[in-house]
Order: C-alpha cells, then structure tokens, then sequence
C-alpha cells in the first residue's frame, strides 16, 4: 500500500503531534509541554506519513548549531519527534521518513543530524552513531564529603526565582558551548525548556528552584536548577535533591554550587541525570563509588555532508588519512576520503589513493565529537585499518580534550 511522505501543514499539528504521543504510550503531556514544544515545532522540517487521511508517522528536526571540536558551532538537524502508528510498524513507515529528512537536510546545507534515541537499537541503520555518553550520579551525602579548591568562600550564592534568574543563567551556558563538544547554542525559545515544571514530572518533589553562583562584582558565574523531595521514616528526614542542570565558568563557583546541594536541610542524597562522562564533580567527591556513577548512551550522530563536517572541526593532532567510506543510505558520502589538518583547520576531498582506513559512516559520526575512540570501534570490528600506522595517527586526531556532552533533550 502506498502512504504519502509530506511536510506538515500547521493546521495539522494536533493530529500530527496526537500520533506522536500515542507511539509513546499514548499518555497525554501536560498543557504546559504541549505548549511549549508546539512554540518550538518547525513546521517546514516537519514530516507526516498519511494513509488516507489517518496520520501514521511523524518526523521533524531543529535546526540547530552544535559545538564541535576546535569550538565552532555547526548548523546540525536535531532530529526529533519521531513515531509510527501501532498498526503501521514494519511497513517501511520509519525508513522513508528518515530517507526523506536526510535528503531534505542535505539540500538545506547542514553537515551534521544528531537525535536522541528512544531505542539505540533503530538508527544504525540509517548511519547514525554513538558520539556521547552521560553519566548518572545518586550521591550519599552522609557519606561522601566534597575537597573543594581555593578560593570557594569568595562565591556569593543566591537563591532567585528560576524565571527572574534566566537571562543570567543563559549568558553563563552561551559562554560555556564553545568549550565543549556536542553543545547546542540555544536559539529563541529554547532557553524555556530549562523552566518546564509540569507537576507530573515532579514525581512528589518541590516546584522548580534555581541558585544563582555571583563573583565579588555581582556578575553570575554559575547556576544551578533542583527540586527537593521530602522523604521521612523511623530514623528521621531521608530527603532527596534532584539536580536538573548545574553549569558554572570557573571551578570555584562550580565547587560552591555543589556544596550548596550536598547541604540542603532534611536531605541525604544529591541525584544527578544527564552529567559529562569527566564531570569535575567525580574529583570534588571523597567516595566516588557511593556516588553510584552510571553511565547510558545519549546523542547519536550522522555526517551528512561528509567533507562539509570534517572539515568544520579541528583535530588534536596532525592527520593525513585516506579513509574508505561505506554509506548505503547517503551515497553520495561513499568512496574514498584524504582527510589532512590539524589544530587549524582540515580539509577533506576525494580522492583515488590507497585507503588507510575503511570503516562506515556510522563510525565517523561516534567519532566526530572526540568522545568516541577509532582504536575501540577498531577493537570491536568496525574500522579496518588498511595502511600500518593509520589508525593511532586519525584516533589521535579524532580525539578531544574534554568529554562531548548534550546538556539537554531536544
């Protein structure tokens, strides 16, 4: 049966984003969130699938710019919203959405998509690679003390409204995307997302607060965003603070920030989602193993446009690669590839000569980022070094000095 692939139109949204949630459960999100993420649908990089007039799939994208390795913000296709209807699976639904959205991103100009993934299991498949990981941390502080360095003391902290501090708050985190990898920079609406607090979501803790982190001339250096769950039993309070985000631009406030949430009154541990794999606060911590550190995949990454990508980045050290490349999905990234540069810039073209490396486009894109080591994908089989040395010269290359990270969902 034939099922038309098209752009949404805007008045069709609520059917659209009705299917959306019904491959997700088909529990209805607050009036709060179905707001928000309406104001921020980009309804020309918005795809539905339709038999007759029954939507069966739902596809869209952000467009965003994403940091990179070397600091440069990369316009990337945040992949997102996507969902096929429980009668409609198995049926090349999901597979022609996502052909359509990397034809369309390709003719659009952007390098890179990147998605979060429901199951890692699906987008392999469609050339989509594991580029960061986040750690989750659930800290006894009856236990666990914090060494914090010097210089500490002098960070005034202020307990403010989360939507009088936001303007402060989003000035600290546009300082902080150039300095790691796998950032978006926030465009119009996005800084909302931080404030979204449907009760539901709570889980039985407080509403939403925010501490602001000022230096001595009052300008903000650090934020952090909690809610508190009171929990009682026989021996007492048992209180939890659950962290939503903590970014600061020097370690002392980084530091003061923490302590802040290791000493709230009632509570007695400090859980923590969504944190970089080299967190500092790993090293701020006297047990890291009654911290509980666990990590989970995050964002999965597709080159596009290849040479466009790998020349947007920098590398950490000189390459000069002939890399073989396998994309069945996008081919007109297959073939071979000279990648030269180094901390200055690269340059990527094709090229007839003898390959160094053959690997597929899914294992560029878990390398892009500098999170993601060629040497590992090459241990479990998936990059074949061709020419002796290639591999620890491009895996150096690749690699980064901090841990890529996406702060938040998209």
């Amino acid at each position: 049966m034939a099922y038309e692939t098209r752009v949404l139109r805007p008045e069709e949204w609520d059917t659209w984003y009705d299917l959306l949630e019904l491959a997700f459960g088909g529990v209805p999100e607050s009036a709060e969130e179905r707001s928000l993420y309406k104001s921020l649908t980009e309804i020309e990089r918005s795809l539905g699938v339709w038999d007759g007039a029954d939507c069966v799939g739902t596809a869209s994208s952000f467009g965003f710019r994403l940091s990179v390795p070397g600091g440069a913000l990369v316009p990337t296709a945040a992949v997102t919203m996507v969902g096929v209807a429980p009668t409609h699976r198995r049926r090349g639904v999901l597979t022609s959405m996502m052909r359509r959205q990397l034809e369309d991103v390709r003719a659009g100009g952007e390098p890179l998509a990147a998605l979060t993934a429901s199951e890692p299991v699906i987008y392999g498949r469609f050339g989509y690679g594991i580029a960061t990981w986040a750690t989750a941390l659930d800290i006894d502080t009856s236990r666990v003390r914090l060494t914090v360095p010097p210089g500490t003391d002098g960070i005034r902290l202020r307990l403010v409204d989360p939507e009088e501090a936001l303007a402060a708050c989003e000035k600290v985190y546009a300082e902080l995307v150039p300095r790691r990898p796998g950032m978006p920079a926030r465009a119009p609406g996005w800084e909302r997302l931080g404030l979204l607090d449907p009760e539901h979501a709570r889980e039985g803790a407080s509403p939403l607060k925010c501490v602001l982190a000022e230096r001595a001339d009052g300008e903000p250096a650090g934020y952090a965003r909690y809610r508190v769950k009171p929990e009682w039993d026989l021996t007492g309070s048992d209180g939890v603070v659950r962290v939503a985000d903590v970014d600061a631009l020097d370690p002392q406030a980084y530091a003061a920030l923490w302590r802040y949430l290791f000493e709230i009154d009632l509570t007695w541990h400090v859980e923590a989602g969504r944190r970089p794999v080299d967190d500092p606060v790993l090293h701020l911590l006297s047990d890291v193993r009654r911290s509980q550190p666990r990590s989970r995949d995050q964002m999965h990454v597709r080159l596009v446009d290849l040479p466009a990508a790998l020349e947007a980045r920098t590398y950490g050290s000189p390459v000069n690669v002939v890399f073989e490349v396998e994309d069945a999905f996008c081919p007109w990234n297959a073939g071979r590839w000279r990648l030269t540069g180094g901390a200055e810039g690269a340059s990527c073209v094709r090229t007839r000569d003898a390959a160094g490396l053959a690997l597929s486009v899914r294992e560029l894109g878990s390398a892009y980022l500098g999170g993601v080591s060629l040497t590992a994908l090459a241990g479990a089989g998936r990059v074949t070094e061709l020419r002796p040395g290639a591999l620890a010269e491009a895996s150096r290359a690749f690699a980064g000095d901090v841990a890529p990270w996406l702060p938040h969902f998209f």
